[in-house]
């Protein structure tokens, strides 16, 4: 009984970490897209987001079973409940980077906003996050964790400066300002993908420790 309970885990793992690693892909094609204003890419980023959206009722479909047919109890429940909750996330920043897609497919054509100096470093940073919070949960590396919750004021720093810039912008030229907007929802789109990144880093330590935002649960 307990081999297949740890068969069942094991593939529960290797399914978190596949949907981690399409996550990531799907952030980085929306990046290059958004830079190269490739509409091609773009597309492909959003079409990306349906095998997520798959992926995330598969993985869901398996916790399901777990806890049906294995009645998982202390650390065991608390990392299938756990994976549930990270994929809610996961699933959350696939559709943010198909967000930024559609976006970028609207601006595709039109002269070039120069931001080059701005949204490489947003989405790198907020790509670390999600990479780092799934090596946390496949490492079971609680500080690992805890530095991507950290990381997330880089990432609204980041924001807050992309947002700033684009305000001076449509200052300056009102002819700018429908293009400034879709880049302010673009950049607060990747802000939000850092905080969903630091969602799962803190299932990741519920899941080690019964803790989560520092109140005891199990």
């Amino acid at each position: 009984m307990r081999a297949k309970f740890d068969e069942q885990l094991a593939q529960l793992n290797d399914s978190l970490i596949e949907m981690g690693g399409m996550v990531e892909r799907s952030i980085a094609e929306a990046n290059r897209a958004l830079i190269e204003r490739d509409a091609a890419l773009a597309q492909n980023a959003i079409d990306m987001d349906e095998d997520i959206n798959d992926m995330e009722k598969e993985i869901e479909s398996l916790c399901l079973k777990i806890i049906m047919q294995q009645q998982p109890v202390a650390g065991d429940l608390r990392l299938v409940s756990s994976v549930l909750k990270i994929t809610t996330d996961l699933e959350r920043i696939g559709d943010h980077a198909a967000d930024i897609s559609e976006i970028t497919l609207r601006l595709s054509g039109q002269p070039v906003v120069e931001m080059r100096d701005y949204f490489p470093h947003l989405a790198d940073a907020t790509s670390k996050m999600v990479a780092e919070t799934i090596e946390a949960f496949v490492k079971k590396d609680l500080d690992l964790a805890r530095s991507v919750i950290a990381y997330d004021d880089t990432v609204d720093g980041l924001f807050n400066k992309v947002k700033k810039v684009l305000v001076e912008l449509i200052r300056q030229n009102v002819d700018h300002s429908d293009q400034a907007i879709d880049l302010v929802m673009i950049a607060k789109y990747f802000e939000r993908i850092g905080d969903h990144a630091t969602n799962v880093a803190e299932w990741v330590i519920f899941s080690l420790t019964g803790m989560h935002k520092d109140t005891q649960v199990m």
